[in-house]
C-alpha cells in the first residue's frame, strides 16, 4: 500500500505542477508579466514549493533496493517536515483561500491536485511508510525555517513586484497589524502540526513494533 500511495503522489504531483506551469506562465504573460516574471511568479507560492518538496521526497525513496536517490530529500526529518507543511497547505487552502476565488476548466483541476489530492496522497503515504519514530523535538525549529523563510521571502517581494501571492499577506490592502495577525496565526497552526507530527511518528513506530511482537 506504501508502494501505491508513493507511486500514486509522485505521479499526481507531477502532473499537477507540469499542468500548473504550462497555464500559468500563459496567463500570467497576458496579465502583463514577462516571461521571467511569469516563471518567479510560478515559484513564489507556498503550494507550488511545498507540492515539488513532496514530489522530490517520493522520488528519493523510488529505489527498491532502498537507495537514496536524493539523500537530502530521503531521511525522516524531510519526511515529516513535508508531511507537516503540505497539511498546513490544504489546511489553509480549506480554511481560508477557497472562499476566495473560483477556478474554472484546467485551473480547477490543478487547485484540486495541488490542494487535496497529493496531499492527502503524501500524508497517507508517511502514516503507512514514511514515519519511523526517529523525529525528535529539536526538529520542529528546523521545520519551522521554511515557513519563516517563505513569509520574509513574501513581504520582500510584495513592494517590489506590486503583489503577494496569498491576499492576507497584503500590508497595502489589508494593514500591518491584519497581515501580521495572519502571519502569526499560520504560524500558530504550523506549530501545532508539527506537535502533532512528532506525537504520531513516535505513535506509529510503537504500534509497528508492538505488530512485530
Amino acid at each position: 500500500m506504501g508502494r501505491f500511495l508513493q507511486v500514486a503522489g509522485l505521479a499526481f504531483g507531477l502532473i499537477a505542477l507540469v499542468l500548473q506551469f504550462c497555464i500559468t506562465i500563459p496567463a500570467s504573460m497576458e496579465a502583463g508579466r514577462g516571461l521571467l516574471g511569469s516563471i518567479v511568479f510560478y515559484f513564489s507560492f507556498f503550494t507550488i514549493l511545498t507540492n515539488i518538496g513532496a514530489v522530490l521526497v517520493h522520488t528519493s525513496l523510488l529505489s527498491p533496493a532502498g537507495y537514496a536517490w536524493l539523500p537530502a530529500f530521503a531521511g525522516p526529518r524531510m519526511r515529516a517536515g513535508v508531511a507537516v507543511s503540505i497539511t498546513l497547505v490544504s489546511i489553509v487552502y480549506v480554511t481560508v483561500l477557497a472562499r476566495l476565488w473560483h477556478p474554472q476548466g484546467l485551473f480547477l483541476l490543478c487547485d484540486v491536485l495541488l490542494h487535496y489530492v497529493t496531499p492527502v496522497l503524501f500524508v497517507l503515504w508517511w502514516l503507512i511508510a514514511g514515519a519511523d519514530g526517529r523525529t525528535r523535538w529539536r526538529d520542529i525549529s528546523w521545520w519551522m525555517l521554511y515557513p519563516v523563510a517563505y513569509l520574509a521571502y513574501a513581504l520582500t517581494r510584495a513592494p517590489l513586484a506590486g503583489e503577494v501571492p496569498y491576499p492576507f499577506l497584503d500590508v497595502a490592502k489589508n494593514g500591518a497589524a491584519s497581515v501580521a495577525t495572519a502571519a502569526l496565526a499560520v504560524t500558530a497552526m504550523f506549530l501545532m502540526i508539527c506537535v502533532v507530527a512528532v506525537f504520531v511518528d513516535h505513535g506509529v513506530a510503537r504500534l509497528r513494533t508492538n505488530d512485530v511482537r
